[in-house]
């Protein structure tokens, strides 16, 4: 196969395909074109009634890019996972370029939660999350989904849909579909850096409003 490098990464990102490992001792990458794709519509998050108590009593803080390289290491930190050393040097190369972007949470001085991925025009491509405290990453994606809305995303791509995913408005698209709201999300622009630091508190006031 040949060499991903970053702007071959982009590249495929821009024409809907992504890149995986079968582990993370495999060095060989794969690009992957799911038939059915996972997309979690702007405004379709579903907060529950237990994660908007959580999110109004949380303790935890929320940052944006403050330490990408440990929320991938985070999210590669499992059993089995597809993150291996090439996938962690590629997208840390996009997060210097400026096109790949983390949301951390913390409690205290912990890294106890966060979710990564790549941004081409408005379009955000989500590669993985993890949590060590119950609730981070469910907080971490509604303070994500709060950001991309702010910033002026259009897609929000999952990936794959999983019942964890689902429980939170994700639904899943056909091949087809997905390419065409890629296509118009690309042409456009968004931020993911503008919008000013939200806690959970004020997110979880913004979307119920907005539901």
């Amino acid at each position: 196969m040949t060499e991903i490098t970053p702007d071959l990464l982009l590249h495929g990102y821009s024409v809907g395909i992504f890149p995986m490992s079968e582990h993370r001792d495999d060095p060989e990458l794969f690009w992957v074109d799911p038939r059915k794709r996972g997309v979690l519509p702007l405004d379709g998050f579903h907060i529950s009634r237990s994660l908007g108590k959580a999110m109004a009593r949380t303790p935890f803080q929320i940052t944006v890019n403050r330490d990408f390289d440990s929320v991938v290491a985070g999210c590669a930190d499992r059993d089995d996972t597809w993150i291996n050393q090439e996938i962690t040097a590629l997208y840390t190369a996009l997060h210097e370029r400026g096109n790949a972007h983390s949301l951390e949470v913390w409690d205290g001085s912990d890294l106890v939660g966060g979710v990564y991925g790549v941004v081409l025009g408005a379009a955000f491509f989500g590669e993985s999350m993890f949590s060590r405290r119950t609730n981070a990453s469910k907080i971490a994606l509604a303070c994500l989904m709060d950001r991309l809305r702010r910033g002026g995303f259009r897609l929000f791509d999952t990936q794959f849909l999983t019942d964890h995913l689902a429980s939170l408005g994700a639904v899943e698209i056909t091949r087809a579909n997905y390419h065409s709201q890629l296509r118009a999300a690309i042409e456009l622009e968004a931020s993911f850096v503008g919008p000013s630091a939200a806690s959970a508190q004020d997110v979880m006031q913004r979307m119920t409003q907005i539901s």
